[in-house]
């Protein structure tokens, strides 16, 4: 954990980069989603596809503040906007994390990569017989954060360490245990996606809005998870690394890329075990849903609060991570993604029991007293957070419910057409 009662360190604490990977999918004018192929070439560095031909991900630069990176996501979301405007017929960026109409998995097409990347269709192919496209078709905002490397240096100094890797390597080791234990909160605060079409439970039936008690859809039990929970050993990134390795090798999973988890510590580059075995480069926080109630598809001061909430959880000491607690917390964000938080439980790693929306409030709570001092963007930050655990109305899903919960598809195809134009 850091070394807080350094002048140097607390004053370097808030430093650090940042990155947004964000899916969203191209769809007709009339709800469905498109066949033609991408009109981004296979060698753009950030306008690529993630599992369907028709699924776009933007992938920013790396950037040193929430507000920097939200820029470079609304410039790139220019771009396929635009490009989108052009095409014949026109098509436009679905801003939700459920899908539109599907008729069939015929809808979900895979993405074609040719040449050097063939590799990424097959793998694609693995995914569909082994999930189905169906769930495919989420998407939704990855949030990726690094320490600065000052900071580092100056918590490695403080507590007069002598191999910074591996020092490193461990702090972010411990901050993925932390990370997973309360990353359920991220689900709870950016869930935006109460509402899906009747297509995508029943095939081919569309037109039916559908709710089903879940803020979000994707990060709930009927989303994005393997088959099973897993267990990670946290103890050193080796070991972290061959409890992933393990049911690659028991063939629970093909690739360690297919362990559908909301925490991911990623090395520089492609994501392999032999390039994290090199070194941890950051964080990733998997669970954030497309905001459509903004412009971008993420409200700046959700990505400020993962700042926040992952300085917080490396500056406080580490708790007891058993077998038990790690298949709970698979359970917390799933219960995270509930609509009514007074009626779903978190259990935190001491054992005690909360309903997540006073879950919710101790975390902020404890945050708020952690921050006390720092800016008041921050302050403003955590009240906002804090104001979906207390109001209700306040929270995304309930904002969209009201405002999409009927003619989901066709409300948001206006919608769609309405954010193409700003650009």
């Amino acid at each position: 954990m850091f070394d807080i009662t350094n002048p140097v360190v607390k004053e370097l604490l808030l430093t650090g980069s940042f990155g947004l990977e964000k899916e969203s999918l191209r769809v007709t004018g009339k709800g469905f989603m498109a066949q033609s192929p991408t009109p981004f070439s296979q060698n753009e560095q950030h306008i690529v596809r993630d599992f369907s031909e028709n699924q776009v991900e933007i992938n920013t630069p790396v950037a040193s503040s929430p507000q920097e990176v939200v820029d470079m996501l609304d410039h790139y979301n220019g771009v396929v906007q635009r490009t989108l405007r052009t095409l014949v017929p026109q098509e436009y960026l679905w801003p939700f994390s459920n899908p539109p109409y599907i008729k069939s998995e015929k809808d979900i097409p895979i993405a074609i990569f040719t040449g050097e990347m063939a590799s990424k269709t097959i793998y694609r192919e693995y995914l569909s017989d082994r999930y189905g496209r169906y769930k495919m078709a989420f998407s939704g905002i990855h949030f990726n954060y690094s320490f600065s490397d000052e900071l580092l240096q100056a918590d490695f100094k403080a507590k007069g360490l002598d191999d910074f890797d591996a020092y490193k390597n461990q702090l972010y080791v411990d901050l993925a245990q932390r990370a997973v234990a309360y990353g359920w909160i991220v689900t709870a605060i950016t869930a935006a996606s109460p509402v899906v079409d009747s297509s995508f439970v029943e095939k081919g039936k569309t037109g039916i809005d559908l709710f089903q008690g879940l803020s979000t859809v994707r990060g709930s039990e009927l989303g994005y998870w393997n088959f099973f929970a897993p267990i990670f050993d946290y103890s050193n990134l080796n070991a972290y690394v061959d409890s992933i390795q393990h049911y690659a090798d028991m063939g629970l999973i093909k690739y360690p890329s297919e362990l559908y988890y909301p925490v991911r510590i990623k090395p520089h580059g492609a994501y392999g075990m032999d390039a994290l075995r090199g070194g941890v480069s950051h964080i990733e926080l998997r669970n954030i849903d497309l905001n459509p109630l903004t412009k971008e598809g993420i409200d700046v001061r959700d990505v400020l609060f993962c700042q926040l909430l992952l300085v917080w959880l490396a500056s406080t000491p580490l708790q007891p991570f058993d077998v038990k607690d790690q298949v709970q917390a698979v359970q917390n964000f799933k219960n995270a993604a509930h609509f009514d938080l007074k009626t779903v439980k978190i259990v935190v790693p001491n054992g005690e029991v909360y309903d997540v929306r006073q879950a919710g409030i101790n975390v902020i709570g404890f945050m708020q007293d952690f921050y006390q001092g720092f800016s008041t963007e921050i302050q403003e930050c955590l009240d906002f957070q804090l104001r979906k655990f207390t109001e209700g109305t306040c929270k995304y899903s309930y904002r969209v419910r009201q405002e999409y919960g009927e003619h989901f598809v066709e409300k948001g195809l206006d919608l769609a057409k309405r954010i193409q134009e700003m650009y």
